[in-house]
């Protein structure tokens, strides 16, 4: 892959916390695929600390709907956003939270290959766990030791069922690897 992106290496979270709550949520697609987040989602979401959007948002009103619910929302720009999500969000973050690398990118391409597009893509960036969307289809799986999550698409009607995600995070010791990292996609 010869493309370069700018990445954002951000600390949520201080060295007080010891737990994470991370609401993940992608391919929205608002308002071609409804004029709202599903409210399932917006009270799943007053339950956690952070919110991922992993692109695919279109219109910006959503990452409102989202901060309603939950201050801090990290988005990445999607292969279907306009120009104006495209200049406000990049399209790939690295965050550390606990001592976790989470990387998050929308993806593109064929969906058979998109762990291999992303691993390529965070080769650099020592991630733990990639975030991702694209593909309208959840994915839970770990690749060699790299968790790839994708939440699926809360509104696609053509998709199988309409999901989000859930991941909790323990604080990460020194030489234990991702033993206190769960992550569950929740059906709608």
């Amino acid at each position: 892959m010869s493309q370069v992106f700018k990445v954002n290496k951000v600390n949520i979270f201080s060295d007080q916390i010891n737990n994470v709550k991370i609401g993940v949520i992608s391919d929205t697609h608002i308002p071609d695929g409804g004029q709202h987040v599903p409210r399932v989602i917006l009270d799943a979401f007053k339950q956690v600390d952070l919110v991922v959007h992993a692109g695919d948002i279109i219109s910006l009103g959503v990452i409102d709907e989202l901060k309603s619910v939950c201050p801090n929302v990290v988005v990445v720009a999607g292969n279907m956003d306009p120009e104006a999500v495209r200049r406000k969000y990049p399209v790939k973050e690295v965050l550390e939270i606990l001592g976790y690398r989470i990387g998050v990118m929308h993806g593109s391409g064929p969906a058979l290959n998109l762990p291999e597009l992303l691993r390529d893509c965070f080769k650099d960036d020592g991630c733990d766990l990639i975030i991702f969307g694209h593909s309208h289809k959840p994915m839970n799986k770990e690749i060699s030791g790299i968790l790839f999550f994708n939440p699926g698409s809360a509104v696609d009607p053509a998709a199988e069922y309409n999901s989000y995600g859930v991941i909790e995070l323990k604080k990460k010791l020194l030489g234990v690897d991702s033993i206190g990292l769960d992550a569950r996609i929740i059906k709608i």
